[in-house]
């Protein structure tokens, strides 16, 4: 049957499509599409639970070409840990669903378990269940995760305000510029096995890319200083998509200043190899799974105690737009032009 393609809506365009006025029946589901969690409450007097989901596909979320299973299981368990941190919580509970053909083995499955498991390990994460099926088209990781926060403390995408601080988390475009080395190498491999990668010196990006870190410890050092967000999200698609989310939900603008967004050396120095823009790496590049937020403009000061936090902007009134302000004082529309999973590229 004809009708219209999915590419036409994108990834958050479909979801939006689909789920728009969805019917809330229980009292217990406090928020429910639109956010990196469900916020659900049942009734812990000083809790909210949370709850998150990803569905990880081979050939399209992840080659196995180059990434080993062990390295695959611990990614997709701390993608689905950063939603949850991306509320102001912590990640409690994790089911796993996967989908095999029959090219995989009992030995290469525990490889892929070994790497959730070890994720589990670090964030004091109970695995708890999931299901297994065959697949005619490789491998289907489904995983989903349970959260909780305080309610004081749960953070959305809709709470940011006019003269409230943008910050983000560590660094930005080292996955992204990672990615790029690896489908390089590849490439290379393709046309002469006998050439082997050379990624010396190049380490760091490759972890950013192949075993990135949730950021556990930011959500605890907000804590430890009394900062709870106005707003927060993590960046997964990248920070110019991630800052549009905030400011269509919170109804606001914002500038994000080019000379502000921090960028590592090694990502810089890929970039100039590469030759590719390297602001549009660190805007653009997604998979960094920061933490990018807003507070208060009078916590200036205390945020600045905080290790591993930069400011790069502020919130402005949504009639101003969300813009970036370039090193030598030019603004330009800032522009979502992270990875697009259901665009006719990636079919």
């Amino acid at each position: 049957m004809a009708g219209t393609p999915i590419s036409t809506l994108g990834e958050f365009g479909l979801i939006r499509h689909l789920t728009e006025e969805l019917p809330i029946h229980h009292k217990s589901t406090v928020f429910g599409v639109g956010d990196d969690a469900a916020i659900l409450d049942y009734g812990k007097a000083a809790k909210r639970q949370l709850l998150t989901t990803d569905l990880l596909l081979e050939g399209i979320h992840f080659d196995l070409t180059y990434v080993p299973l062990k390295h695959l299981g611990y990614k997709a368990a701390m993608v689905n840990f950063s939603d949850i941190y991306a509320m102001n919580g912590y990640p409690k509970q994790l089911t796993v669903s996967i989908g095999v053909s029959k090219r995989f083995s009992i030995e290469m499955l525990e490889e892929l378990y070994a790497g959730i498991r070890l994720a589990c390990e670090q964030h004091q994460v109970d695995l708890v269940g999931g299901d297994t099926s065959s697949s005619l088209t490789g491998l289907c990781l489904s995983i989903t995760c349970l959260g909780e926060a305080d309610k004081d403390k749960v953070c959305t995408r809709y709470g940011a305000k006019k003269n409230d601080i943008v910050c983000v988390s560590g660094n930005l475009g080292a996955a992204y510029m990672g990615l790029q080395l690896l489908e390089r190498e590849k490439a290379v491999f393709a046309q002469s096995s006998d050439v082997q990668p050379d990624f010396a010196g190049k380490e760091y990006i490759l972890q950013r890319q192949l075993q990135p870190h949730a950021r556990r410890d930011i959500v605890e050092a907000l804590d430890k200083a009394s900062i709870v967000p106005t707003s927060m999200m993590d960046v997964s698609d990248g920070l110019s998509s991630e800052m549009l989310h905030i400011c269509e939900k919170s109804k606001v603008g914002c500038r994000i200043y080019e000379d502000k967004i921090p960028i590592d050396y090694e990502t810089a120095r890929m970039a100039e190899e590469f030759n590719m823009n390297l602001v549009t790496a660190a805007l653009n590049g997604g998979e960094d799974y920061e933490l990018l937020f807003t507070i208060p403009m009078e916590l200036h000061e205390r945020i600045g105690e905080v290790e591993g936090v930069h400011e790069i902007g502020f919130v402005t009134d949504a009639e101003d737009g969300a813009l970036l302000v370039t090193r030598d004082g030019n603004q330009f529309a800032l522009k979502a032009q992270g990875w697009n999973p259901l665009a006719d590229s990636a079919s």
